[in-house]
């Protein structure tokens, strides 16, 4: 081991003692961050009201056909993987504060080219537009957050980046309800603004103005979020930004890290929520609830609601537990949701065109009803495990593990990761369908699931109630 690795590892800073009074200012700074994830939630979310409305009120020139809604729909993913590369580059140069300040640009840009759009192309535009900021929001905010936090409230901070997340996508379900396309695309541009105004008052993170030697800065934000200096110990004095470099990767602090966070990042696309929340509608409509629109509303408030309940309890039950609960979970209602399907399968006589989920059989339809509840429970179920561990977690251990000289460049390799994963999932799952059959494609998502409780039990290590520091000292095996 080096002695720049030595001196890496010595705590940048220290936690104050539990008898010193803690400043609720990092509250506030934290909830500034979670304005970029409530944004990024509400673009998300956009695409299901908005497409409908489209289709029903827009002039000719904006009529979406079935491939331009599925690009209207998907091209969101592939603008954010772009942000993620961008916000990697960022983060580490301009700064966690100035890269949240620059990523309001393309959000509001992009949702006042959707309010102005003339033409498809223009919408598709505005989307691309959205879907980097929501990119580079999905990098920045969580590493903000969990560098002005303390140990004892990083899980909390932490997981509320996800609960914005939801947050803003059961938002736009709820604004779709009473606002046309034009107007919930205004709406849009007031989280960012919010999120402008804010952040210019709050400060940069002190661990990364101690990086560029500023210290006075350094203290000053420690000050404003923390409410005191007392306990802080200054940073060594060999501790520098360097920037990332291949034969970085030799080191274990650095590649254990970056295989664990893109393995994350990996299951949670491959557990299947994005077939699931495609879905939703059809299976409301089989357990025949009158207005199957309320199947968004209902998976929303059931994410937002244990979501929260994970933010809460993160920094009790830790990461692992809630990891391993929330896999065990999604895979037992993956497994019920592969059934149900199974169940209604009609036959090798009918067509195995993934679109027709209305089984023809001569079964009697409440037999069908029943059934469909079963699959309603399941949906249920498995969205309320994915919130409480496989929805926030990965992306607090992402903000968490990597030590700082790789950050940007790391966490933008997770994130690109996620997004790509998300893409290819929403992309190909219709194939998978054809191929292995409804039940088939559901039972491998459990499979997924299974190889993503045994991944965490076998390589993730436990991060609650450490200072980052201590944790890069883990993964170099001290």
């Amino acid at each position: 081991m080096s002695p720049e690795d030595s001196e890496e590892t010595l705590p940048l800073l220290r936690p104050p003692d539990a008898s010193v009074p803690r400043g609720r200012r990092v509250f506030l700074a934290a909830f500034a961050a979670a304005l970029g994830p409530l944004s990024f939630g509400f673009a998300l979310g956009y695409s299901s009201p908005a497409i409908p409305s489209l289709r029903r009120t827009a002039p000719p020139a904006l009529r979406l056909g079935d491939s331009a809604a599925s690009w209207f729909g998907a091209i969101v993913t592939l603008g954010a993987a772009a942000g993620g590369v961008l916000g990697g580059w960022l983060v580490d140069r301009a700064g966690r504060k100035l890269s949240l300040l620059l990523c309001t640009v393309p959000f509001v840009t992009g949702f006042a080219v959707i309010t102005a759009a003339r033409d498809v192309g223009m919408l598709l535009g505005g989307r691309l537009l959205t879907g980097l900021a929501c990119g580079v929001a999905s990098l920045v905010s969580p590493v903000y957050i969990s560098e002005i936090a303390y140990p004892a409230i990083r899980g909390l901070l932490g997981s509320c980046v996800q609960l914005m997340v939801v947050t803003g996508i059961l938002l736009a379900y709820v604004a779709g309800w009473v606002l046309e396309w034009r107007w919930l695309a205004v709406l849009g541009c007031v989280p960012p603004t919010f999120m402008l105004l804010l952040m210019c008052c709050m400060p940069e993170t002190p661990r990364f103005l101690l990086t560029r030697h500023q210290h006075q800065e350094a203290m000053a934000a420690l000050r404003f979020l923390w409410g005191s200096e007392e306990g802080w110990e200054e940073p060594p004095i060999g501790v520098e930004h360097q920037g990332f470099q291949l034969a970085m990767l030799r080191r274990p602090g650095v590649y254990k890290p970056l295989v664990i966070g893109i393995s994350l990042m990996a299951f949670q696309q491959l557990s299947g929520v994005n077939a699931i929340m495609f879905y939703a509608e059809t299976i409301f409509e089989e357990a025949k609830f009158k207005d199957s629109s309320l199947a968004s509303v209902t998976v929303g408030i059931i994410q937002v609601l244990f979501t929260a309940v994970a933010a809460l309890i993160m920094d009790r039950a830790g990461r692992r537990l809630l990891l391993t609960l929330s896999g065990v979970v999604m895979v037992f209602s993956m497994s019920a949701f592969g059934a149900y399907f199974k169940l209604t399968e009609s036959g090798p006589s009918n067509s195995s065109h993934v679109g027709l989920l209305v089984p023809i059989s001569a079964e009697p339809v409440d037999v069908h009803v029943g059934l469909a509840w079963m699959a309603v429970g399941s949906m249920c179920l498995f969205i309320a495990g994915f919130a409480v561990g496989w929805g926030p977690i990965p992306w607090l251990l992402m903000s968490e593990i990597f030590p700082l000289h790789v950050k940007g460049v790391a966490t933008g390799v997770c994130v690109l990761t996620n997004w790509f994963m998300a893409f290819l999932v929403t992309k190909e799952f219709s194939s998978i369908m054809e191929i292995l059959r409804p039940y088939g494609a559901f039972w491998l998502t459990a499979a997924f699931c299974i190889l993503s409780v045994l991944f965490t039990l076998t390589f993730v290590p436990e991060t609650k109630g450490r200072t980052l520091e201590q944790i890069t000292a883990h993964f170099e095996g001290r």
